[in-house]
């Protein structure tokens, strides 16, 4: 005597390979939440190169030049502009950048989005004030 079959068959007495992919690709999603490594990443935006900057403070405007340098998510480089020259550092996420320069007591932050070969942001000059930005990058 047989014991009970263990394949899934549909109304018609087929077997249920479409539902067991079905069921396979429910799984798969339920699982990539749980396990970060799984999912599909975006590729990585690259900044890399020098960009012409317009800013436009509470105080007045610049056009300032920033040269930078991407590693994985890691933003280094320098600033040239009404402040003198900087070393540069910050932060690449997906489409979201955020870079830094200057001491503690006079620190500038800026905050953006990259699309492409143009970004655009708010930034703060601590005490200075703060404001808008735009910038392409050069060719």
């Amino acid at each position: 005597m047989q014991g009970p079959s263990r394949t899934c068959r549909n109304a018609s007495g087929k077997s249920g390979g479409a539902a067991r992919r079905l069921v396979s690709a429910a799984l798969a999603l339920l699982l990539v939440p749980a396990f970060p490594g799984l999912r599909a990443t975006a590729a990585q935006v690259d900044v890399t190169g020098t960009w012409d900057f317009v800013v436009e403070l509470d105080i007045g405007g610049g056009e300032p030049v920033f040269v930078f340098e991407q590693e994985g998510e890691e933003l280094a480089g320098t600033y040239q502009g009404t402040f003198g020259t900087a070393d540069v550092t910050g932060t690449v996420t997906g489409n979201q950048i955020e870079f830094r320069f200057g001491g503690e007591a006079a620190q500038a932050v800026y905050v953006g989005t990259i699309d492409g070969d143009t970004m655009q942001g708010t930034c703060e000059y601590g005490g200075v004030g703060e404001g808008t930005w735009e910038v392409k990058r050069r060719p």
